[in-house]
Protein backbone atom coordinates (compact mmCIF):
# COMPACT_ATOMS: atom_id res chain seq x y z
CA UNK A 1 0.00 0.00 0.00
CA UNK A 2 1.60 3.25 -1.03
CA UNK A 3 1.55 5.86 1.86
CA UNK A 4 1.93 8.91 -0.11
CA UNK A 5 2.24 10.49 -3.69
CA UNK A 6 5.72 10.60 -4.62
CA UNK A 7 5.02 11.35 -8.72
CA UNK A 8 3.73 13.78 -10.35
CA UNK A 9 3.02 14.15 -14.36
CA UNK A 10 7.00 14.06 -14.71
CA UNK A 11 8.75 12.57 -12.05
CA UNK A 12 9.30 13.61 -8.46
CA UNK A 13 9.20 17.20 -8.00
CA UNK A 14 8.98 19.55 -5.25
CA UNK A 15 11.08 22.48 -3.02
CA UNK A 16 14.27 21.60 -2.04
CA UNK A 17 14.85 20.13 1.78
CA UNK A 18 11.11 20.66 1.89
CA UNK A 19 9.58 18.00 -0.34
CA UNK A 20 12.88 16.91 -2.09
CA UNK A 21 15.30 16.08 0.65
CA UNK A 22 18.65 14.04 0.74
CA UNK A 23 16.95 11.20 3.13
CA UNK A 24 14.24 11.07 0.21
CA UNK A 25 17.20 11.09 -2.64
CA UNK A 26 19.18 8.46 -0.32
CA UNK A 27 14.98 6.09 -0.16
CA UNK A 28 14.70 6.49 -3.97
CA UNK A 29 18.54 5.23 -5.13
CA UNK A 30 17.99 1.80 -2.67
CA UNK A 31 14.78 2.03 -3.66
CA UNK A 32 15.54 1.60 -7.74
CA UNK A 33 18.70 -0.54 -6.62
CA UNK A 34 15.83 -2.96 -5.60
CA UNK A 35 13.65 -2.33 -8.18
CA UNK A 36 16.04 -3.33 -10.69
CA UNK A 37 18.28 -6.11 -8.46
CA UNK A 38 21.46 -4.68 -7.96
CA UNK A 39 21.42 -3.26 -11.94
CA UNK A 40 23.78 -0.53 -13.98
CA UNK A 41 22.30 2.99 -13.73
CA UNK A 42 23.47 6.29 -15.65
CA UNK A 43 23.00 9.04 -13.40
CA UNK A 44 22.80 13.21 -14.80
CA UNK A 45 22.31 16.25 -13.60
CA UNK A 46 20.55 19.65 -14.43
CA UNK A 47 22.55 23.31 -12.94
CA UNK A 48 20.41 23.87 -9.86
CA UNK A 49 22.59 24.45 -7.27
CA UNK A 50 21.05 22.21 -5.28
CA UNK A 51 21.92 19.14 -7.88
CA UNK A 52 24.87 17.83 -6.51
CA UNK A 53 24.07 17.08 -3.19
CA UNK A 54 21.04 15.99 -3.96
CA UNK A 55 23.10 13.16 -6.86
CA UNK A 56 25.51 12.55 -4.26
CA UNK A 57 22.34 10.98 -2.24
CA UNK A 58 20.72 9.63 -4.69
CA UNK A 59 24.29 7.59 -5.76
CA UNK A 60 24.86 6.56 -2.39
CA UNK A 61 20.97 4.87 -2.50
CA UNK A 62 22.13 3.35 -5.09
CA UNK A 63 25.50 2.29 -4.41
CA UNK A 64 23.71 1.10 -0.58
CA UNK A 65 21.78 -1.39 -2.79
CA UNK A 66 24.37 -3.00 -4.35
CA UNK A 67 24.37 -1.27 -7.90
CA UNK A 68 26.94 0.08 -10.39
CA UNK A 69 26.41 3.54 -10.69
CA UNK A 70 27.83 5.69 -13.77
CA UNK A 71 28.17 8.98 -13.26
CA UNK A 72 27.86 11.49 -16.66
CA UNK A 73 27.57 14.69 -15.08
CA UNK A 74 25.86 18.02 -15.79
CA UNK A 75 23.98 16.86 -19.18
CA UNK A 76 20.46 17.44 -20.50
CA UNK A 77 17.64 15.08 -19.55
CA UNK A 78 17.26 14.11 -23.40
CA UNK A 79 20.93 13.28 -23.62
CA UNK A 80 20.57 11.30 -20.48
CA UNK A 81 17.77 9.19 -21.50
CA UNK A 82 19.51 8.80 -24.68
CA UNK A 83 22.68 7.55 -23.01
CA UNK A 84 20.69 5.04 -21.22
CA UNK A 85 19.44 3.36 -23.75
CA UNK A 86 22.52 3.56 -26.18
CA UNK A 87 25.08 2.12 -23.27
CA UNK A 88 22.22 -0.93 -21.81
CA UNK A 89 21.77 0.28 -18.70
CA UNK A 90 19.25 -0.89 -16.27
CA UNK A 91 18.01 2.27 -15.60
CA UNK A 92 19.03 6.29 -16.10
CA UNK A 93 18.51 8.73 -13.29
CA UNK A 94 18.42 12.64 -14.05
CA UNK A 95 18.41 15.45 -10.76
CA UNK A 96 16.17 17.91 -12.45
CA UNK A 97 13.54 19.80 -11.98
CA UNK A 98 12.79 21.36 -15.47
CA UNK A 99 11.12 24.02 -15.82
CA UNK A 100 10.63 24.91 -12.39
CA UNK A 101 12.09 27.66 -10.18
CA UNK A 102 15.12 27.77 -8.95
CA UNK A 103 14.40 26.60 -5.35
CA UNK A 104 13.00 22.95 -7.41
CA UNK A 105 14.28 19.99 -7.33
CA UNK A 106 13.63 16.38 -8.51
CA UNK A 107 14.23 13.06 -9.65
CA UNK A 108 13.23 11.56 -13.10
CA UNK A 109 13.48 7.72 -13.91
CA UNK A 110 13.86 5.88 -17.15
CA UNK A 111 13.56 2.75 -18.32
CA UNK A 112 16.37 0.50 -20.60
CA UNK A 113 14.66 2.10 -24.18
CA UNK A 114 15.16 5.87 -22.80
CA UNK A 115 11.47 6.14 -22.01
CA UNK A 116 10.39 7.57 -18.57
CA UNK A 117 9.09 5.29 -15.91
CA UNK A 118 5.20 4.83 -16.52
CA UNK A 119 2.39 4.79 -13.40
CA UNK A 120 2.76 1.26 -13.17
CA UNK A 121 6.77 0.97 -12.65
CA UNK A 122 6.17 4.57 -10.49
CA UNK A 123 4.26 3.18 -8.32
CA UNK A 124 6.31 -0.12 -7.47
CA UNK A 125 9.17 2.80 -6.50
CA UNK A 126 6.83 4.43 -4.21
CA UNK A 127 5.65 1.09 -2.81
CA UNK A 128 9.21 -0.07 -1.98
CA UNK A 129 9.62 3.07 -0.57
CA UNK A 130 6.17 3.75 1.28
CA UNK A 131 7.11 0.07 2.85
CA UNK A 132 10.39 0.32 3.43
CA UNK A 133 11.42 -3.26 1.12
CA UNK A 134 14.94 -2.18 0.30
CA UNK A 135 17.79 -4.65 -0.83
CA UNK A 136 20.65 -3.65 0.55
CA UNK A 137 24.09 -5.48 -0.54
CA UNK A 138 26.83 -6.97 1.86
CA UNK A 139 30.12 -4.66 2.54
CA UNK A 140 32.02 -6.24 0.24
CA UNK A 141 29.73 -5.78 -2.91
CA UNK A 142 29.22 -1.95 -2.58
CA UNK A 143 31.41 -0.31 -5.83
CA UNK A 144 32.50 3.15 -6.41
CA UNK A 145 30.77 5.33 -8.71
CA UNK A 146 32.40 5.96 -12.50
CA UNK A 147 32.32 8.63 -14.53
CA UNK A 148 30.98 7.83 -18.04
CA UNK A 149 31.39 10.58 -20.79
CA UNK A 150 28.92 9.56 -23.94
CA UNK A 151 27.81 13.41 -24.66
CA UNK A 152 29.77 12.37 -28.29
CA UNK A 153 27.88 9.75 -28.87
CA UNK A 154 24.39 11.86 -28.92
CA UNK A 155 26.09 14.29 -30.62
CA UNK A 156 27.39 12.23 -33.67
CA UNK A 157 23.70 9.88 -33.30
CA UNK A 158 23.04 13.43 -34.29
CA UNK A 159 24.83 14.14 -36.91
CA UNK A 160 24.24 10.88 -38.56
CA UNK A 161 20.62 10.79 -39.02
CA UNK A 162 20.26 14.87 -39.75
CA UNK A 163 22.17 16.63 -42.65
CA UNK A 164 21.45 20.16 -43.54
CA UNK A 165 22.45 21.93 -46.61
CA UNK A 166 21.75 25.39 -45.36
CA UNK A 167 24.08 27.46 -43.36
CA UNK A 168 21.52 28.51 -40.69
CA UNK A 169 21.99 31.95 -38.93
CA UNK A 170 20.71 30.75 -35.26
CA UNK A 171 20.77 32.47 -31.67
CA UNK A 172 20.60 30.02 -29.17
CA UNK A 173 19.51 30.98 -25.60
CA UNK A 174 19.97 27.80 -23.04
CA UNK A 175 18.91 30.07 -20.55
CA UNK A 176 21.78 29.05 -18.18
CA UNK A 177 20.15 25.11 -18.35
CA UNK A 178 21.22 21.92 -18.91
CA UNK A 179 21.54 22.63 -22.74
CA UNK A 180 24.73 25.45 -22.69
CA UNK A 181 27.13 23.62 -24.00
CA UNK A 182 26.18 20.39 -25.84
CA UNK A 183 23.67 22.59 -28.13
CA UNK A 184 25.75 25.58 -29.35
CA UNK A 185 28.68 22.33 -30.01
CA UNK A 186 25.93 20.13 -32.23
CA UNK A 187 24.80 23.26 -34.52
CA UNK A 188 28.28 24.58 -34.83
CA UNK A 189 29.42 20.76 -36.07
CA UNK A 190 26.03 20.94 -38.36
CA UNK A 191 27.64 24.10 -40.13
CA UNK A 192 25.13 26.46 -38.44
CA UNK A 193 26.72 30.43 -38.43
CA UNK A 194 25.46 30.43 -34.26
CA UNK A 195 25.34 33.14 -31.85
CA UNK A 196 24.58 32.39 -27.72
CA UNK A 197 23.53 33.85 -24.89
CA UNK A 198 22.70 33.10 -21.93
CA UNK A 199 25.38 30.05 -22.50
CA UNK A 200 26.96 29.95 -18.90
CA UNK A 201 25.75 27.09 -16.72
CA UNK A 202 24.24 28.64 -13.05
CA UNK A 203 21.46 27.08 -11.15
CA UNK A 204 19.97 30.31 -9.69
CA UNK A 205 18.95 30.94 -13.40
CA UNK A 206 19.67 34.62 -13.55
CA UNK A 207 19.48 35.80 -16.95
CA UNK A 208 15.68 34.20 -16.84
CA UNK A 209 13.36 31.74 -15.51
CA UNK A 210 14.07 28.32 -16.79
CA UNK A 211 10.58 28.10 -18.41
CA UNK A 212 10.79 29.54 -21.76
CA UNK A 213 8.25 31.77 -21.53
CA UNK A 214 6.77 35.20 -23.18
CA UNK A 215 7.83 37.72 -20.86
CA UNK A 216 11.52 36.10 -20.38
CA UNK A 217 12.46 35.72 -24.05
CA UNK A 218 11.76 39.17 -24.88
CA UNK A 219 15.59 39.72 -25.06
CA UNK A 220 16.31 36.44 -27.54
CA UNK A 221 13.40 38.02 -29.88
CA UNK A 222 15.13 41.56 -30.21
CA UNK A 223 18.54 39.67 -30.66
CA UNK A 224 17.18 37.90 -33.44
CA UNK A 225 15.67 40.39 -35.17
CA UNK A 226 18.94 42.95 -34.46
CA UNK A 227 21.31 40.08 -35.80
CA UNK A 228 19.20 39.14 -38.88
CA UNK A 229 19.16 35.72 -38.19
CA UNK A 230 16.93 33.13 -39.55
CA UNK A 231 15.92 31.82 -36.12
CA UNK A 232 16.12 31.82 -32.31
CA UNK A 233 15.70 28.40 -29.98
CA UNK A 234 15.28 28.92 -26.38
CA UNK A 235 15.52 25.61 -23.87
CA UNK A 236 13.88 24.85 -20.85
CA UNK A 237 16.22 24.08 -17.69
CA UNK A 238 17.14 20.36 -18.17
CA UNK A 239 17.15 20.80 -22.80
CA UNK A 240 13.85 18.68 -22.72
CA UNK A 241 11.75 21.76 -24.10
CA UNK A 242 12.13 23.87 -26.87
CA UNK A 243 10.64 27.08 -28.29
CA UNK A 244 11.48 28.55 -31.75
CA UNK A 245 11.47 32.55 -32.41
CA UNK A 246 11.32 33.31 -36.48
CA UNK A 247 13.09 35.41 -38.47
CA UNK A 248 11.09 38.70 -37.53
CA UNK A 249 11.90 37.98 -33.71
CA UNK A 250 8.51 36.85 -33.34
CA UNK A 251 7.52 33.54 -30.58
CA UNK A 252 6.11 31.18 -32.57
CA UNK A 253 2.84 30.55 -30.79
CA UNK A 254 3.30 26.74 -29.51
CA UNK A 255 0.25 25.25 -30.46
CA UNK A 256 0.63 26.20 -34.20
CA UNK A 257 4.37 25.15 -34.14
CA UNK A 258 3.58 21.41 -32.74
CA UNK A 259 0.26 20.96 -35.34
CA UNK A 260 2.50 22.08 -38.13
CA UNK A 261 5.20 19.87 -37.52
CA UNK A 262 3.30 17.39 -36.50
CA UNK A 263 1.24 17.32 -39.99
CA UNK A 264 4.42 17.51 -41.68
CA UNK A 265 6.11 14.61 -40.45
CA UNK A 266 2.42 12.61 -41.31
CA UNK A 267 2.73 13.91 -44.72
CA UNK A 268 6.32 12.60 -45.01
CA UNK A 269 5.19 9.25 -43.74
CA UNK A 270 1.90 9.40 -46.18
CA UNK A 271 -0.28 8.89 -43.01
CA UNK A 272 -0.11 7.66 -39.81
CA UNK A 273 -0.49 8.07 -36.07
CA UNK A 274 0.33 10.96 -33.98
CA UNK A 275 -0.05 11.66 -30.21
CA UNK A 276 -0.45 15.09 -28.18
CA UNK A 277 -2.38 15.78 -24.84
CA UNK A 278 -5.51 17.05 -23.89
CA UNK A 279 -4.30 20.74 -23.10
CA UNK A 280 -3.23 20.58 -27.05
CA UNK A 281 -5.11 23.23 -29.36
CA UNK A 282 -8.32 21.96 -31.85
CA UNK A 283 -5.49 23.06 -34.63
CA UNK A 284 -3.97 19.51 -34.21
CA UNK A 285 -6.60 17.98 -35.39
CA UNK A 286 -7.21 20.18 -38.30
CA UNK A 287 -3.90 20.28 -39.60
CA UNK A 288 -2.89 15.77 -39.21
CA UNK A 289 -6.46 14.81 -40.23
CA UNK A 290 -5.91 17.32 -43.49
CA UNK A 291 -3.03 15.31 -44.47
CA UNK A 292 -4.99 11.63 -43.58
CA UNK A 293 -3.26 11.19 -40.18
CA UNK A 294 -4.94 9.79 -36.67
CA UNK A 295 -4.69 12.22 -33.59
CA UNK A 296 -4.22 10.22 -30.09
CA UNK A 297 -5.05 12.41 -26.99
CA UNK A 298 -3.89 11.56 -23.47
CA UNK A 299 -3.08 12.32 -20.17
CA UNK A 300 -0.58 15.92 -19.51
CA UNK A 301 3.15 14.79 -19.08
CA UNK A 302 5.35 13.10 -21.29
CA UNK A 303 5.25 9.67 -19.70
CA UNK A 304 1.43 9.54 -20.74
CA UNK A 305 2.28 10.44 -24.06
CA UNK A 306 5.41 7.98 -24.21
CA UNK A 307 3.38 4.99 -22.94
CA UNK A 308 0.75 6.07 -25.69
CA UNK A 309 3.08 6.47 -28.68
CA UNK A 310 4.41 3.15 -28.15
CA UNK A 311 0.70 1.52 -27.71
CA UNK A 312 -0.47 3.33 -31.29
CA UNK A 313 2.92 2.80 -32.98
CA UNK A 314 3.09 6.78 -33.35
CA UNK A 315 5.51 8.14 -35.47
CA UNK A 316 5.48 11.52 -33.90
CA UNK A 317 4.54 12.76 -30.14
CA UNK A 318 4.10 15.98 -28.20
CA UNK A 319 2.95 18.83 -25.67
CA UNK A 320 2.23 22.67 -26.48
CA UNK A 321 4.97 23.40 -24.06
CA UNK A 322 7.24 22.44 -26.05
CA UNK A 323 8.11 18.66 -25.04
CA UNK A 324 8.26 16.81 -28.39
CA UNK A 325 8.70 13.07 -28.97
CA UNK A 326 10.98 11.63 -31.86
CA UNK A 327 10.97 7.64 -31.14
CA UNK A 328 12.75 7.17 -34.38
CA UNK A 329 15.81 8.49 -32.06
CA UNK A 330 14.48 7.91 -28.34
CA UNK A 331 11.58 8.02 -26.12
CA UNK A 332 12.51 10.91 -24.16
CA UNK A 333 11.06 14.65 -24.80
CA UNK A 334 14.11 16.34 -26.20
CA UNK A 335 14.57 19.73 -27.04
CA UNK A 336 18.10 19.96 -28.63
CA UNK A 337 16.69 17.06 -31.24
CA UNK A 338 13.76 18.59 -32.10
CA UNK A 339 15.58 22.30 -32.47
CA UNK A 340 17.35 20.66 -35.33
CA UNK A 341 14.69 18.27 -36.83
CA UNK A 342 12.68 21.77 -36.83
CA UNK A 343 15.41 23.32 -39.16
CA UNK A 344 15.38 19.71 -41.08
CA UNK A 345 11.96 20.38 -42.11
CA UNK A 346 12.30 24.22 -42.87
CA UNK A 347 15.20 23.29 -45.58
CA UNK A 348 12.96 20.43 -47.02
CA UNK A 349 9.86 22.83 -47.33
CA UNK A 350 11.79 25.43 -48.56
CA UNK A 351 10.07 28.24 -46.30
CA UNK A 352 10.59 30.23 -43.30
CA UNK A 353 9.56 29.75 -39.75
CA UNK A 354 6.79 32.30 -39.79
CA UNK A 355 5.15 30.70 -43.10
CA UNK A 356 5.73 26.86 -41.89
CA UNK A 357 3.95 28.06 -38.64
CA UNK A 358 0.86 30.38 -39.85
CA UNK A 359 0.03 27.38 -42.12
CA UNK A 360 -1.61 26.23 -38.95
CA UNK A 361 -5.01 27.87 -38.27
CA UNK A 362 -5.11 29.76 -34.84
CA UNK A 363 -7.44 29.66 -32.39
CA UNK A 364 -7.48 32.33 -29.19
CA UNK A 365 -6.20 30.21 -26.14
CA UNK A 366 -6.10 31.38 -22.73
CA UNK A 367 -4.29 29.72 -19.92
CA UNK A 368 -4.46 30.29 -16.35
CA UNK A 369 -3.66 28.76 -13.00
CA UNK A 370 -5.27 28.74 -9.60
CA UNK A 371 -4.06 28.19 -6.44
CA UNK A 372 -4.83 25.18 -5.08
CA UNK A 373 -3.18 22.86 -2.13
CA UNK A 374 -2.05 19.48 -3.29
CA UNK A 375 -4.08 18.34 0.00
CA UNK A 376 -7.15 19.33 -1.54
CA UNK A 377 -6.85 18.95 -5.21
CA UNK A 378 -8.81 15.81 -5.74
CA UNK A 379 -11.77 17.09 -3.62
CA UNK A 380 -11.98 20.37 -5.64
CA UNK A 381 -11.40 18.32 -9.20
CA UNK A 382 -14.49 15.98 -7.96
CA UNK A 383 -16.50 19.43 -7.18
CA UNK A 384 -15.82 21.09 -10.33
CA UNK A 385 -16.03 17.94 -12.57
CA UNK A 386 -19.65 17.79 -10.85
CA UNK A 387 -20.50 21.95 -11.39
CA UNK A 388 -19.44 22.48 -14.41
CA UNK A 389 -21.34 21.13 -17.00
CA UNK A 390 -24.10 23.19 -15.60
CA UNK A 391 -22.08 26.61 -16.66
CA UNK A 392 -22.81 25.47 -20.27
CA UNK A 393 -25.96 24.15 -21.45
CA UNK A 394 -24.61 22.47 -24.84
CA UNK A 395 -21.69 20.61 -24.63
CA UNK A 396 -20.59 18.52 -27.68
CA UNK A 397 -18.30 16.05 -25.76
CA UNK A 398 -16.84 15.70 -21.94
CA UNK A 399 -13.19 13.61 -21.55
CA UNK A 400 -11.82 12.99 -18.03
CA UNK A 401 -8.98 11.25 -19.22
CA UNK A 402 -7.34 14.19 -17.35
CA UNK A 403 -9.01 16.54 -15.60
CA UNK A 404 -11.98 17.38 -17.30
CA UNK A 405 -12.40 18.87 -21.12
CA UNK A 406 -15.23 19.66 -22.42
CA UNK A 407 -16.17 20.61 -26.16
CA UNK A 408 -18.28 23.37 -26.48
CA UNK A 409 -20.35 24.38 -29.59
CA UNK A 410 -17.98 27.87 -29.89
CA UNK A 411 -14.98 26.17 -28.13
CA UNK A 412 -13.89 24.24 -25.27
CA UNK A 413 -12.60 24.34 -21.73
CA UNK A 414 -10.21 21.77 -20.25
CA UNK A 415 -9.53 22.10 -16.03
CA UNK A 416 -6.47 19.81 -14.58
CA UNK A 417 -4.69 19.83 -11.51
CA UNK A 418 -1.21 20.58 -12.18
CA UNK A 419 1.07 17.42 -11.46
CA UNK A 420 4.29 19.31 -10.79
CA UNK A 421 2.89 22.53 -8.25
CA UNK A 422 -0.14 23.72 -6.25
CA UNK A 423 -1.77 24.84 -9.13
CA UNK A 424 -5.38 23.87 -10.53
CA UNK A 425 -4.80 24.70 -14.68
CA UNK A 426 -6.68 26.00 -16.99
CA UNK A 427 -7.26 25.84 -20.75
CA UNK A 428 -10.01 28.08 -22.77
CA UNK A 429 -10.06 27.63 -26.60
CA UNK A 430 -12.88 29.34 -29.01
CA UNK A 431 -13.17 30.68 -32.20
CA UNK A 432 -12.56 34.49 -30.92
CA UNK A 433 -11.21 35.73 -27.84
CA UNK A 434 -14.30 36.94 -26.64
CA UNK A 435 -15.64 33.50 -26.34
CA UNK A 436 -12.44 32.52 -25.02
CA UNK A 437 -12.32 35.02 -22.32
CA UNK A 438 -16.02 34.59 -21.35
CA UNK A 439 -15.50 30.27 -20.86
CA UNK A 440 -12.61 31.20 -18.73
CA UNK A 441 -14.11 33.57 -16.66
CA UNK A 442 -17.17 31.58 -15.67
CA UNK A 443 -14.47 28.96 -15.10
CA UNK A 444 -11.81 30.61 -12.95
CA UNK A 445 -14.56 31.90 -10.94
CA UNK A 446 -15.89 28.68 -10.43
CA UNK A 447 -12.68 27.43 -9.62
CA UNK A 448 -12.17 29.99 -7.30
CA UNK A 449 -14.63 30.03 -5.08
CA UNK A 450 -14.62 25.74 -4.72
CA UNK A 451 -11.31 26.51 -3.29
CA UNK A 452 -11.99 28.94 -1.10
CA UNK A 453 -15.08 26.54 0.08
CA UNK A 454 -12.27 23.58 0.73
CA UNK A 455 -9.79 25.35 2.87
Amino acid sequence: MVEQKLFGTSGIRGIVNVDITPTLAVNVGLALATYTNSGRIIVGHDTRVSSPFLEHSLISGLLAGGSAVHRVGLTPTPVLAFITKETKADAGVMITASHNPPEYNGIKLFNADSMAYDEKQQNQIESIVANKRYKRALWQNIGTPTFLDESNRYIEAVRKTVKLEKKWRIVLDPGCGAACQIAPTLFGMLGCKVTTINAQPDGFFPARSPAPEVESLQPLCRIVEQLDADLGIAYDGDGDRMVAVDENGVLAPLDQILAAYASHVVKKHRGGTVVTTVEASMCFERMVESYGGKVVRTKVGDVSVAVAMKQHRAIFGGEPCGAWIHPQHHFCPDGILSSVLLLKALEEKGTTLSSFVSEAPQYPVLRKNVACSNEIKSMVMEKIEKLLPSLFPKIKEKLTIDGICLTLRNGRILIRPSGTEPLIRLTAEAESIKEAEEIMQQCVKLAKRIVREMI
